[in-house]
This record gives C-alpha cells, sequence and structure tokens, in this order.
C-alpha cells in the first residue's frame, strides 16, 4: 500500500489537518455524528490542550503537550499502533533498509507488558538463553513500564560488541532473572532443511519470513523428491513478509483462499488465494508451533489447518492477526492498525491465535538407558578419533562427515524433543491410513 503522507507546520496546521482528515473522511462513513459534535469534541480537545499548557507544574512547549497526546492517542488504540517522532522513525528506517547491531528478539505488548514473542534462532538473544513468553521487566537499570516498543528497540540496539542486561520475569521462576547479553550484526538464515534419520521425512525450518522463503524451501523440496511426509517447523517464529507466507502456503493447496484481509474502507479489504500450479498435496504434512509463532507464522499454520492439509501440533500461538503501516508526517510518523486477517474459516488470529490440533508441550521424549548403549560401529568411530588426537592426523573424511550430519535430524536429536518426535508420528499414521 502506497504510504499516506500528511505533513504539518504548528499547531494551527495540525488541528486544520486533523479536522479534513475527519470531515473528508470519516463523515460519509458515520452519518449519525453531527458537524455540531463533531465541531464540541475538537474544542474540547483545543480547551484542554491550552488547561495543560497554562497550568501544569512544568513549563512545557505546545509542540510537546501536542506529541504527547497524539503519542496517547495511538498507544491507546492498541498495542501495535504508536507515535513514531523524528529520532525514532530514522531508527525504524535504519532498521528496515540497513544492517544494524542488535541482540535479536522480535517483541510485542501483551496484556500492557512488554513481552519477548520470539528469540530469533542464533542471534545473541538466544543463545542467552531469552525465551519466548518472557515480561522484559528493566532493559539495563531502565524500566520497561510505559515503555513504547519502539523505545525499547531504539535502546536494545546499538554497536556490535557493546553488552546490555535485561531483567526478565519468567513463568515458573520464583524472581526476576538478569540475563546479560552481547549486541552482534543480525544477520539470519531464514530455512534450514534437513532429512529425518530412518524415516524419509524432511524437516523444514522457518526461522522468519524474509523475502527467500518461499525460494528455499521450494529448493529444499526440489532435492527431496522421493520423501514420505513434511515437518514444518514454525516454533519461535515471530513472523515476516506476508507474501511469503502466502507463497509458502500456496505450495499445499491447489484452490480456495489462503487469508482475507478487511479494515475499514473497501480499498483495505483484499483476498488471497491458492493456485493450482506447484501444489504438493500428496504427502502428509505436520506444523509445529508454539507461543512464539507469530503473524506470518499463523497465517500458514492457521490456514492449512483450516484447509486440512495439515496437522498442527504443540502449544497454541501468540495471535498477532493485524495489519499496520507507517503514514510519514514529515521527519515524524505514526504506525496505526488499518486492517486484521481472517482465515480461511473467517475465524481471526488477532488476540486468540491458532490452537493446534494435538496439545504438546516441550520436553524430553521418556526413554531407557538401553536407547544410549553404544554399538559396535560408534565404539570403532570414537576410538579412530582418540587415535587420531595421539598421532596428530587430520580426517578429512570426518569433515564431510560433519557436513552431512547437518543435513540430519538424528534420533539422537528426536529423543531431545518430544514436540518433534509426536509430528514425526503423526506423520506415520497418516501414511499408515493412506496406504489402506
Amino acid at each position: 500500500m502506497k504510504h499516506l503522507k500528511f505533513a504539518s507546520i504548528g499547531f494551527a496546521t495540525t488541528l486544520i489537518g486533523i479536522t479534513l482528515l475527519f470531515s473528508s473522511t470519516l463523515m460519509a462513513e458515520n452519518e449519525t455524528e453531527t458537524d455540531e459534535s463533531r465541531l464540541s469534541s475538537l474544542a474540547k480537545f483545543t480547551k484542554v490542550l491550552g488547561s495543560v499548557e497554562k497550568y501544569y507544574v512544568d513549563d512545557l512547549k505546545i509542540q510537546e503537550i501536542v506529541n504527547k497526546s497524539i503519542e496517547g492517542l495511538l498507544s491507546n488504540l492498541d498495542a501495535h499502533s504508536s507515535y513514531l517522532d523524528a529520532k525514532h522513525f530514522k531508527n525504524m528506517q535504519i532498521q528496515t533498509e540497513g544492517e544494524f547491531g542488535g541482540v535479536g528478539i522480535t517483541i510485542g505488548m501483551k496484556d500492557g507488558a512488554l513481552t519477548v514473542v520470539a528469540p530469533i534462532e542464533g542471534t545473541p538473544a538466544d543463545k542467552a538463553g531469552i525465551q519466548s513468553g518472557d515480561i522484559i521487566l528493566k532493559i539495563n537499570q531502565k524500566s520497561t513500564l510505559k515503555m513504547t516498543i519502539d523505545e525499547s528497540v531504539a535502546i536494545m540496539r546499538g554497536k556490535p560488541g557493546s553488552s546490555l542486561s535485561l531483567t526478565i520475569v519468567r513463568d515458573g521462576e520464583a524472581k526476576p532473572l538478569v540475563i546479560p547479553i552481547t549486541r552482534d550484526i543480525i544477520m539470519v538464515d531464514s530455512v534450514y532443511v534437513k532429512t529425518i534419520e530412518k524415516e524419509n521425512i524432511l524437516y523444514i525450518r522457518v526461522v522468519n519470513f524474509d523475502k527467500n522463503v518461499v525460494r528455499k524451501v521450494k529448493e529444499g523440496l526440489s532435492k527431496n523428491l522421493d520423501i514420505k511426509g513434511i515437518v514444518l517447523d514454525l516454533r519461535n517464529n515471530p513472523g515476516g513478509l506476508l507474501d511469503q507466507a502466502v507463497g509458502l502456503t500456496d505450495l499445499f493447496i491447489e484452490k480456495g483462499i489462503i487469508v482475507s484481509q478487511k479494515g475499514r474502507y473497501e480499498k483495505q479489504n483484499s483476498e488471497y488465494k491458492a493456485k493450482v500450479a506447484g501444489t504438493i498435496d500428496n504427502i502428509p504434512l505436520a506444523i509445529l508451533v508454539n507461543g512464539g509463532s507469530a503473524s506470518a507464522s499463523e497465517i500458514v499454520s492457521g490456514s492449512l489447518q483450516d484447509h486440512k492439509r495439515a496437522v498442527v501440533v504443540g502449544q497454541k500461538t501468540f495471535g498477532k492477526g493485524s495489519v499496520q503501516i507507517i503514514l510519514p508526517i514529515d521527519k515524524e510518523a505514526i504506525r496505526l492498525t488499518i486492517a486484521r486477517y481472517y482465515l480461511p474459516s473467517g475465524r481471526t488470529i488477532q488476540a486468540v491465535g491458532v490452537t493446534p490440533d494435538i496439545i504438546v508441550y516441550p520436553s524430553k521424549v521418556p526413554h531407557t538407558s538401553n536407547d544410549f548403549m553404544i554399538k559396535e560401529s560408534e565404539l570403532k568411530q570414537h576410538l579412530e578419533e582418540e587415535l587420531q588426537k595421539v598421532d596428530g592426523k587430520k580426517d578429512e573424511k570426518k569433515k564431510v562427515s560433519d557436513k552431512e550430519k547437518d543435513r540430519v535430524i538424528t534420533e539422537k536429536d528426536i529423543l531431545q524433543d518430544l514436540q518433534l518426535k509426536s509430528a514425526i508420528d503423526i506423520i506415520k499414521v497418516l501414511n499408515i491410513k493412506n496406504s489402506k
């Protein structure tokens, strides 16, 4: 959507802009509201501003009062609308257009608290142990109470190699945890494709929805044509580009609505539909989600769930299903919610999330110690490695083996992840059912 631009020069122009905006667009939508009541409301607003300017204990300039008014208005609309002053607007442009140092987490407001949607895999926050659902109480020594998302992001961003600390409240912990993190350049590989050992099942991990997701998933599928099932892992995926979520969903269904967007005005409404070409509809599919799966992840999992194309496994998702745009105002801007996403069944994601077909909480797979009994081949390999250490020789074959290991989910890996084990078992059951 093309950005709308509103320029304002001083307080008087701002009020004129507000009056024109309300009278030219919203009046047609709400005929029951009279010109008199509009003017009365605007007069009340102006009177309040004047009273604050005249009587407030601190000497505030009219520009400060107006900015605080705009900020309060937007923050009271919903958790995702906000006012961006010149500094925060510039920081947002740096974040979206360039490389920057940060910690690698996606955050949102949940029940009025600054909450971690998900740490991005492989980033400093992930390595430091930040988890989805953590409530950020302090950034360094600064309280996050009444702090906006943009303000918190600006503080956490910084020079690579510099450090900060997050004080977090975590469910199950008796007291807040202080977690030190060293900033780094955030560069993330969005898609990992692996095979699951002995099962001929493909594991596709999507970390976030950047512009490369559909292309990389297609490449992974083209290299693994003879598979019996797919596990699509969207856990702790905070979302990203809508077109990539639509494109990924489209790979697995051949017709019907993938997601629809509905706003206040007809031009903000749209439907995204599946295309027949290139559809993979004959391979069992299981999708892993959790509380860190948000936005685009919820569109993919919820849409495929509605189409009965996939079994969704894990925990209830975050519940971020609204559309925001940035409206520049000179050197400043506002982020405004203009629409909500709806799944094929008509249900909304916003504040509700996607409930898995099968609830599975994260834990290790219960097993006996016999599962780890060392085999002859493993013992031989272990002894060869020890000889290499003594002789100081390098084994080039071992390097190749390590590369192959990076592409395989082993039995040992599966035993550490009950949710993944459940998804694999579901695919096995679906294959048995299909064979009959």
